[in-house]
């Protein structure tokens, strides 16, 4: 496969990288004599003590050689995550959301993936139709673990219909291999009405338990649908349909607690919302091991936002963030952080040492800016906090349109309809889950919008520091457009 240099992004001033004369622009030719496929094989390399790199600079071939401790970072970060080809997705699922973007979005957001190089680094989901015998040999060599897996069903006709790929009824094997390797697996099912649930979701379950007990645990999550799907089968679950899938994972939930001392399956928090019901308590999440898969998220936030713990719970994750940067340290990259993801919290302007948003008023009411998903967990916490100064608004996703209400997937265009008829002075409290590098999914930024706005990350943590009008991690909160 053909190895592309890999381009330096950024290089940390003082670190060993820097000191050695390397520079952001640099295209890495080598390590240590061997082209490099990806940041997880380029950080194996370049944890030794001795490095010998080769690089391109304005058309000249340079070779650095850099001394450090073994381990130490070298200081170093790259433009993507992979330098080779990305290993594509020839699946073509009906329920895929890729297909249901709209036109005119940057071109990156359009390219599917089902590599399990991503899977590891983002915990993106590959449905191992793509795995190979070398594959299973790096993944275990190396310990790339842990890995995620889309199960959808385990009949092996029907998830290849459902793939819309034949390798789909056999793909499954891969994933008996990994965990008969030690390879730390979570699955994931994508519930599509009348396709994968009812008696085929309780099927699906019972074959998980029979064939595939050592999952860590398996997300149930609803399909999502945009306005711009071409699928007539596809469509949002009805209430009735919701309820129907809380039963089937809460019933198999004591069936696995029986056989494995475990629940292992849980349901979105999305269901439990359409369903009516309530979530369920915080110890059955065990952990909150698929935060990032939306199981769990409204619990983990109350006890964040009450106070119960004292930091956020779990890596906030942010729609299609691979493909907008690199990791920048160690091998799990935070789907929004500094490096590869929004901005960041900085200090804003303040009036008497409370931070707020530029042109808000000192005392100013605030606005909490929401997906509608996340604005019905937010409503009754911000309520609880008894103060009359501050509101949830919610955002209805036009862009998207259809069934998408989650807040990560909120954008410039809407949030400016939204702001344009809220009152001019106030605070407004922006997560920072729907940002990547700064921008929003339409390439909109902050400062488009008609209101300024204050990011603040995706955590209750957070968010009722800044209602306190605390700083953030010592940072402050980041101002917003000047509107």
């Amino acid at each position: 496969m053909l190895v592309r240099a890999a381009v330096i992004a950024s290089v940390a001033p003082g670190s060993a990288a820097d000191v050695a004369g390397l520079c952001a622009g640099d295209e890495l030719l080598s390590v240590s004599g061997r082209p490099v496929r990806d940041v997880i094989e380029y950080r194996w390399l370049t944890d030794e003590p001795d490095v010998d790199l080769e690089v391109r600079r304005g058309g000249l071939e340079l070779r650095f050689e850099v001394t450090k401790p073994f381990g130490e970072p070298l200081g170093v970060e790259v433009d993507s995550p992979v330098f080779d080809e990305v290993r594509t997705c020839d699946n073509h699922c009906e329920f895929c959301f890729i297909y249901q973007l709209p036109p005119g979005m940057r071109r990156s957001l359009y390219l599917k993936d089902d590599d399990y190089r991503l899977s590891f680094l983002y915990g993106n989901f590959t449905t191992l139709t793509r795995f190979t015998e070398a594959d299973l040999e790096r993944v275990v060599t190396e310990g790339l673990s842990p890995l995620y897996v889309s199960i959808h069903c385990t009949d092996p006709d029907l998830r290849a219909d459902m793939l819309r790929n034949r390798r789909g009824a056999m793909s499954l094997r891969w994933l008996r291999a990994l965990l008969d390797h030690g390879v730390e697996v979570h699955g994931q099912i994508v519930v599509c009405p009348g396709r994968n649930d009812g008696e085929v979701l309780e099927g699906t379950l019972t074959g998980i338990l029979d064939e595939f007990p050592e999952l860590a645990n398996v997300a149930v999550v609803p399909l999502g649908v945009s306005r711009f799907s071409t699928e007539e089968q596809m469509r949002p679950h009805t209430r009735a349909e919701a309820v129907a899938v809380v039963d089937a994972v809460e019933s198999a939930q004591e069936v696995f607690r029986a056989a494995l001392g475990h629940p292992m399956v849980h349901a979105a928090d999305e269901y439990y919302l359409l369903a009516g019901r309530d979530f369920p308590a915080a110890e059955v999440y065990q952990g909150f091991g698929m935060h990032e898969d939306g199981i769990g998220m409204a619990r983990a936030f109350e006890m964040e936002f009450n106070g119960t713990v004292e930091q956020g719970i779990g890596v906030q994750p942010g729609f299609f963030n691979w493909v907008d940067g690199a990791p920048a340290e160690g091998y799990r990259a935070p789907r929004t952080d500094g490096g590869s993801g929004c901005a960041a919290p900085q200090a804003a302007p303040a009036t008497g040492g409370t931070p707020v948003s530029l042109g808000a008023r000192p005392g100013a009411a605030v606005g909490v800016l929401s997906g509608e998903l996340g604005a019905a967990v937010l409503d009754p916490l911000v309520s609880s906090c008894g103060r009359d100064d501050v509101r949830v608004i919610p955002v209805p996703n036009r862009y998207f349109g259809g069934n998408t209400a989650v807040t990560g997937l909120m954008v410039g265009e809407d949030l400016a309809r939204v702001l344009a008829e809220q009152p001019i002075g106030h605070r407004y409290l922006l997560p920072d889950v729907c940002l990547s590098r700064g921008v929003f999914l339409d390439g909109m930024s902050p400062q488009d919008l008609p209101r300024p706005v204050e990011i603040v990350p995706t955590d209750g943590v957070s968010l009722r520091r800044a209602l306190d009008g605390r700083a953030l991690d010592g940072q402050g909160l980041n101002g917003g457009s000047h509107g």
